[in-house]
């Protein structure tokens, strides 16, 4: 599914983006400055004092204003250094509300109808890997409607209630306030704020670019020196300048101070005054005892909305938190423009004329960085436009969710300057993992709702940042097999709220893609990448078979593996967990996955030692023949785990489908993404035979295999070896054993398809349902016992299961990371198979299709969720959101939500996007889909042939 061939026809290499993120010190230099800051560091567990279960409750946005951070910071289209010692935000006043909006505003878990939710307008516009251009919008109403939100009496039936819905945005009663970036040099950051008024009255904006330092001196580690930030005078237009102190520490080997971030100055354009503080916490306000500074956290904030009569800002011009503050006037539909200048260097003439330049520089080279990647072109046709436009938004969308992660799991559990509560200090969860010690820029799920990373989305987002990034996807699957993560037993950490948790082990599958897509784009792959990640997923795996496999009879159960409340149940009556269809798949996928790995390195090691005549290349070589082995040894052994189980096995002869089994209960016949798994499990691979008769080649051991254990090769219904067995059983042996080994055969295939692309099952108009249809009218399931259970169809958020506020539903909506596996199964079976295998598409249409051919059309079902569609000029992402749709002002700024309403064509919800809105993380996989859909079309038109499933390297 690569297309080599037409990746050395384009431009890459050449753009200066490109140039920059090959350069060695990339990350020292153009790396060093990026949108890191969180978007809500309040509410997050590692800022939880108490049991972590309360985190929401125990840090609330009413405290945020006042309150220091222990771990990180958060703001609005916010910027800082990769170990966030110095921030930058957008802060600003409407005259109308409580607090100045410095942070974005949601609800709680307990809050409103539809907890754990951001309730502003904000959108990723643009940004480079090196984010040498980012550009940022955030929508301020008049008025920010906060008592109305806070409001548990809504329904959610059949949609949350949003901002939109309060009317705080009618008539254009808001401001839209773009902030955009551009670097001059590594350390030389130009900021243009443009804020516009978009209603019919004149009004005025208190507009607060805001510099701080992160609090990292409050905390009882006498090593660390309290910075400063000064008012240093005005350069020669009258521009206010604001000096920042280096940030040191004594190095307690050397007992030296060293500097980690040094002195620089923010020049900003003349305003009406500078506003100083300290990034401390207000102790008086929540009769905590007195504070330990004058001047505290919230000091702009009180000074701002009283107007100037509060004396809460330092009138010596100094402090740790710095603010010049710009009243515009704006009249109607009027347009303001602030100019700043974050730099290393003095400079007499911070905003000359160079100054748009350098802006109009950088736009343009993100124009050929993405031109030269997008195989749509932006100035062709209308659906080429907008194939261009949703995926360069959603690259910008994966750029700023990177995010500081801080996490020191030990100081964590031990307090700084005051004992911890003992629940506390004793959180079970926590000190499973005293070892972790997190201090990365790591790609998080939406930075508001998922503030911290999590393991299995950070998977599929790795894929996504291949395309453009490889070298920053690379360095995120390293890091969570780092000791400093990884847990010594081999366990890969879940997410914040519970590192001990089990999602889908999509690891090593991840790795794979990133290392594929770069070879594939930039001509080589990195092995020594693809050999670090194996190593270490070889003890994943170790962790997974002693841990989850609790029968010892390959059969996987138990754990939340990511799906939520897809299950109708996690035990039987007796309490028995149950043994799980897709655990059991996931695993036979991650052989598979190290299979294919394994594969890769075996070729590129025995090519090192035939070259090189290189010992030691000779003996990875064998030492990956021995892994892949391994791996497909125990594939096997899943395979006829699945069969032999429970007599019948996972798979439902009389429904055609796999099931879960609840022991001795029988089957739950449910039909669910659950059964859909197994078409994971496919990998196609190459092995040159060097020696037929060796056990330790694969040809040699699959020899052995159909010879000493035909009760595992032969007539098992859930193992698919049948395109290597038969090379295996002749006299003379091939020069190289290829093909494709998978958990489904053809005939099972069918069956499943015939039910997944059943417009009254699984397939919507805009891709594959988590649940099939079919539980709208049987939502009872009867087991064997004769007990009912009850699980019910529901296209949007769940009403009847209401887990995370509400904020989650695996029972009917489409996910775009299964639906993306989905498509690219089907690609594999495609080749696999062949173009005369076809199926019915949809099912009973009379229409039919090779495999390939109804992969590109799912793909192109998820892709037009966002696209404007040409009858209607609608996208349906926006559903039935009237201002979405028709302002101009908002209806090419695109949201990536969570997952996505799964309802008939007559629906007018369908395609509406739902949950959390910013999560670019895994539905950025959408750009994946153009890029394949784009890429197909068009090496088919320059007759460009796609490459071999399995190509000679």
């Amino acid at each position: 599914m690569t297309f080599r061939g037409y990746y050395q026809t384009g431009k890459i290499q050449s753009t200066e983006e490109r140039k920059r993120l090959a350069a060695p010190n990339v990350i020292e230099t153009w790396r060093h400055w990026g949108p890191y800051l969180s978007e809500r560091q309040w509410g997050t567990v590692r800022e939880c004092y108490k049991e972590h279960s309360n985190a929401w409750s125990d840090f609330v946005h009413d405290q945020a204003r006042s309150r220091a951070y222990r771990w990180g910071e958060d703001g609005i289209a916010g910027l800082s250094d990769l170990q966030q010692f110095l921030c930058f935000a957008v802060a600003m006043w409407n005259g109308k509300d409580p607090i100045i909006k410095e942070r974005l505003f949601g609800l709680t878990n307990s809050e409103g109808n539809h907890g754990e939710d951001v309730k502003e307008y904000y959108f990723y516009l643009d940004n480079t890997p090196t984010h040498s251009y980012m550009k940022y919008l955030y929508k301020y109403p008049y008025e920010y409607p906060y008592a109305e939100l806070v409001n548990k009496s809504y329904s959610m039936n059949p949609l949350e209630y949003e901002l939109i819905n309060t009317g705080a945005l009618d008539q254009g009663r808001y401001f839209d306030v773009f902030v955009e970036y551009a670097k001059n040099k590594a350390e030389d950051i130009l900021i243009r704020i443009t804020v516009c008024n978009r209603g019919n009255e004149a009004r005025a904006l208190h507009l607060l670019p805001t510099l701080w330092f992160r609090n990292t001196w409050s905390w009882g580690d006498s090593s660390i020196h309290k910075p400063s930030l000064q008012l240093q005078g005005d350069c020669v237009n009258g521009e206010k300048v604001i000096a920042v102190s280096d940030v040191t520490v004594t190095d307690p080997l050397t007992n030296k101070n060293v500097v980690l971030l040094p002195q620089r100055w923010l020049y900003c354009q003349a305003c009406d005054n500078v506003l100083f503080t300290e990034n401390e916490t207000n102790f008086e306000r929540f009769g905590w005892g007195g504070n330990q500074s004058l001047y505290v956290k919230d000091g702009i904030n009180d000074h701002i909305v009283s107007n100037g009569a509060k004396s809460t800002v330092n009138p010596d011009k100094t402090g740790t938190k710095a603010a010049p503050h710009y009243l515009l006037q704006l009249g109607p539909n009027g347009t303001a423009t602030v100019l700043l200048r974050l730099s290393d260097q003095t400079l007499a003439e911070p905003f000359s004329v160079e100054f748009s330049r350098i802006f109009q520089r950088r736009l343009q080279e993100a124009d050929q960085f993405y031109d030269a990647i997008c195989p749509f072109d932006r100035t062709k046709d209308a659906e080429e436009q907008d194939m261009y436009l949703v995926q360069r938004q959603a690259f910008a969308g994966m750029l700023w969710g990177k995010q500081l992660y801080h996490l020191v799991v030990y100081r964590w559990l031990h307090g700084d300057t005051m004992s911890p509560s003992a629940e506390h200090q004793y959180d079970k969860m926590m000190n499973r993992w005293p070892h972790m010690y997190a201090k990365d820029v790591l790609s998080m799920p939406d930075k508001w709702e998922y503030p911290w990373f999590a393991a299995w989305d950070l998977a599929f987002h790795t894929t996504t940042l291949a395309i453009i990034d490889p070298e920053f996807a690379k360095h995120q699957l390293e890091l969570l097999v780092m000791e400093w993560y990884q847990h010594p037993n081999g366990q890969i950490p879940a997410y914040e709220w519970d590192f001990c948790n089990i999602n889908p082990p999509v690891h090593a599958w991840a790795a794979w893609q990133v290392y594929e897509r770069e070879k594939e784009m930039l001509g080589q792959g990195d092995t020594l990448f693809l050999e670090r990640v194996f190593n270490k997923l070889n003890m994943n795996f170790t962790w997974w078979v002693n841990r989850v496999d609790k029968q010892e009879n390959n059969i996987f159960e138990g754990g939340f593996l990511g799906l939520d409340n897809i299950r109708i149940i996690d035990k039987d009556p007796d309490g028995n967990v149950i043994e799980q269809a897709d655990g059991t798949a996931w695993m036979a996928m991650f052989c598979l996955n190290m299979i294919k790995i394994a594969d890769e390195l075996v070729a590129v090691k025995s090519t090192e030692q035939s070259e090189n005549k290189a010992s030691k290349a000779g003996a990875a070589a064998f030492q990956y023949k021995d892994s892949l082995r391994k791996y497909l040894e125990h594939f096997m052994f899943i395979c006829d785990a699945m069969n032999k189980l429970a007599a019948d096995g996972l798979w439902d002869e009389q429904n055609n489908f796999f099931m879960d089994c609840a022991n001795k209960y029988g089957r739950l016949r449910v039909y669910s993404m659950v059964g859909l798994v197994p078409l994971f499990a496919i990998e196609q691979i190459s092995q040159k035979v060097t020696d037929p008769d060796s056990f330790y080649d694969l040809y040699g051991f699959l020899r052995w295999f159909k010879r000493n254990r035909r009760d595992v090769t032969d007539d098992n219904a859930h193992i698919n070896l049948d395109d290597l067995l038969r090379q295996v059983t002749g006299d003379t042996a091939p020069a190289t054993f290829s093909g494709t080994i998978s958990l489904v055969d053809k005939t099972k295939l069918g069956f499943i398809l015939q039910r997944m692309l059943n417009t009254d099952e699984f397939l919507s108009p805009f891709g594959i349902r988590a649940l099939s249809k079919y539980h709208l009218s049987h939502p009872h399931v009867t087991l064997d016992n004769g007990n009912n259970l009850e699980i019910r169809y529901e296209p949007a958020e769940s009403n009847f299961v209401k887990l995370m506020g509400g904020n989650s539903n695996w029972r009917g909506p489409v996910w775009m990371p299964m639906n993306y596996l989905i498509v690219q199964s089907l690609h594999k079976f495609g080749q696999y198979l062949g173009e005369g295998f076809k199926v019915e598409y949809p099912t009973g249409s009379g229409s039919s299709m090779t495999l390939n051919e109804i992969a590109d059309a799912l793909s192109l079902r998820l892709i037009q969720i966002f696209l404007r569609d040409p009858n209607t000029m609608k996208r349906p992402v926006f559903g039935e959101v009237e201002i979405f749709q028709n302002d101009p002002n908002w209806n090419d700024y695109l949201l990536f939500y969570e997952y996505f309403h799964a309802g008939d064509d007559a629906d007018r919800y369908a395609g509406a996007g739902l949950g959390a809105s910013h999560q670019t993380g895994w539905t950025g996989l959408v750009a994946n889909l153009i890029q394949e859909v784009g890429v197909r079309r068009k090496a088919a038109t320059l007759g460009i042939r796609e490459d071999a499933p399995c190509d000679a390297r």
